[in-house]
């Protein structure tokens, strides 16, 4: 069973390791910077990181999934859905009125069953 943990220091190997067994893609990066502009976020513990997600906010009413991430061993198990779950709850207790989330369509069902509504929105890609 694994621990959750509001706004627990993350290391960049921490990070890093669990984004590069999920996403085969990934390179490193420091998340630091990500952190100081955060609203908060929950990762997810067994004996290493197993899972995690954070939300952005635009300082007001709005707030952003970002990055929701579980470890290839643990997908599956319903982690995915209480971390988002749980950061919903947190972006509530920060006061957000709105939370948003961008996703592939693959990915419709998950966000779905944490309760999003799909909405239509835009994109603009810059890079």
């Amino acid at each position: 069973m694994a621990t959750l943990r509001v706004r627990t220091p993350l290391t960049d190997p921490d990070l890093n390791r669990l984004f590069a067994a999920a996403w085969p893609e990934h390179t490193p990066v420091a998340f630091g910077p990500v952190h100081e502009r955060s609203l908060t976020w929950v990762s997810a513990w067994s004996a290493d990181l197993i899972g995690y997600v954070n939300v952005a906010t635009d300082g007001r009413s709005h707030a952003f999934i970002l990055d929701t991430t579980v470890h290839p061993a643990a997908q599956r198990q319903g982690l995915g859905r209480l971390l988002v779950r749980t950061a919903a709850a947190e972006a509530t207790r920060a006061g957000a009125d709105w939370l948003h989330v961008d996703y592939e369509p693959h990915l419709r069902t998950f966000y779905e069953s944490c309760g999003f509504t799909p909405t239509q929105a835009g994109l603009l890609r810059l890079r």
